[in-house]
C-alpha cells in the first residue's frame, strides 16, 4: 500500500515559476521561487535521479 508523504507542483504565474511543496503528514505547504534556468533543466534532473535511483516509472495524473 502506497502512503503519500508529499505532493509538488511547479506552477507558472505570469513570467515566474514557483515551487508548492505539500508535506501531506504535517499538513503543511512550502513555497518557494525557482529560476527560468531550473525549470529548463527539470527533465534532465528528473531522467539522471531516476536512472540513479533505479525508481519505477513516472506515473500521470488521472
Amino acid at each position: 500500500m502506497e502512503t503519500l508523504l508529499y505532493a509538488a507542483e511547479l506552477v507558472q504565474e505570469g513570467g515566474t515559476y514557483k515551487l508548492v511543496v505539500q508535506d501531506v503528514v504535517r499538513d503543511t505547504v512550502h513555497v518557494t521561487p525557482v529560476p527560468k534556468s531550473a525549470v529548463d533543466k527539470l527533465p534532465t534532473f528528473l531522467s539522471v535521479l531516476s536512472s540513479k535511483l533505479g525508481s519505477a516509472p513516472a506515473r500521470g495524473r488521472r
